[in-house]
């Protein structure tokens, strides 16, 4: 795996922007729904390379661009549907679900497609973990209320997608789930006096539904996932 190898013994530096450009474009490149080696073994790589604090910079940019981007093709998505139907739909960033909940069976789900280059479950799913697992340094080297409102944006897409997209769930994205969710709680914790939680987490806590979580390959049911009762048991802990 020449992937894997590449990125060994990379140098350490701090705080280094030109570092932190090559980097994004390595892990943005070299990895993802295109390279023939399973989803969490390439996370698993590209968390070891977002080390350090121009990791945790890099990390930090790869979720925002994920967020800002999906926002960018859904706003696309409504302005076209708008154009032939007349039919008018908000896009709330804030809280997606209403729009979902209208207008699903119109919507692409865009998460897999995004023009940025980067997997929900690769490069995001690795981006979150390094995020929450080093938490207290992510709240000092990257703004984290509004890295925390692209958490839950993503968290909220994804969710609204299994729900009104017709996407199918499967192990990668429950993780992704997951992740998602101790990542907001850990940085909520690192904070110290977060903002309140978005209301489509809110909504989604009142709920208790058990979603089945499928096998990458679709052949089985492997477990499921109850997202309301995991964000009740991690946010409001």
């Amino acid at each position: 795996m020449r992937w894997l190898r590449r990125g060994a013994g990379r140098a350490q530096a701090q705080h280094d922007p030109d570092l932190q450009r090559a980097l994004l474009e390595d892990v943005r490149h070299r990895f993802g729904g295109h390279v023939q080696v399973r989803f969490p073994e390439q996370a698993g790589e590209v968390t070891r390379l977002l080390d350090g604090d121009d990791g945790l910079a890099v990390a930090a940019v790869v979720v925002r661009e994920f967020a800002d981007s999906a926002h960018n093709e859904l706003f696309a998505q409504v302005a076209e549907l708008h154009r032939r139907t007349g039919r008018g739909f908000v896009v709330d960033r804030r809280n997606y679900r209403p729009l979902w909940q209208a207008a699903g069976g119109h919507l692409r789900w865009p998460l897999f497609e995004l023009p940025v280059a980067l997997h929900p479950y690769v490069q995001v799913a690795a981006a979150v973990t390094v995020l929450g697992t080093q938490a207290r340094r992510t709240v000092r080297v990257t703004a984290p209320e509004p890295l925390l409102a692209h958490v839950f944006e993503i968290l909220d897409l994804v969710v609204d997608g299994w729900e009104h997209g017709r996407v199918w769930v499967d192990a990668d994205g429950a993780a992704l789930v997951r992740r998602l969710i101790f990542t907001a709680r850990d940085i909520r914790d690192a904070m110290g006096d977060p903002p309140p939680l978005p209301p489509p987490v809110r909504e989604q806590m009142r709920r208790n539904n058990s979603i089945d979580v499928y096998d990458p390959a679709g052949n089985q049911i492997v477990g499921s996932i109850n997202p309301g009762k995991e964000m009740r048991e991690a946010l409001l802990a």
